[in-house]
């Protein structure tokens, strides 16, 4: 049973951010207009650097497909760890409606990194003291 709630768990984590990944390199939908300002400004200074939001959408889609696949998990939750953090300190601090969906992340990463049993181990060896 727990094995069937891991994948469960690692299917929906990897189609999320494989959707948003593709959504975001192939442009295919515009950009939100209704942003409160401090989202629009942070987004607007994203976009501006030019070269970040199509790696970071890169990233997202390819840990999105190592996640779907089976293959490297461990590699793709230490890879989307941070991204996670940040869309949940995006949303706590600038667009507190999107928190649901941001703890939702967190909570599946989380799941999937320190308490599903083929990935714990190697995750939890990262904090070992050697």
């Amino acid at each position: 049973m727990k094995a069937k709630i891991t994948l469960g768990i690692r299917l929906l984590l990897g189609l999320a951010f494989t959707a948003a990944g593709l959504a975001g390199l192939l442009q295919l939908a515009p950009p939100p207009t209704d942003l409160p300002e401090p989202m629009m400004k942070f987004t607007e200074g994203m976009a501006a650097s030019v070269y970040f939001m199509p790696f970071l959408k890169a990233v997202e889609t390819l840990c999105g497909l190592l996640l779907i696949s089976g293959y490297f998990v461990p590699l793709a939750l230490v890879v989307l760890a941070p991204i996670v953090l940040h869309i949940f300190l995006v949303h706590a601090f600038l667009a507190p409606e999107g928190l649901p969906v941001a703890l939702a992340l967190g909570a599946m990463t989380t799941y999937l990194s320190f308490f599903a049993e083929p990935y714990r181990g190697k995750i939890r060896a990262l904090f070992a003291a050697r």
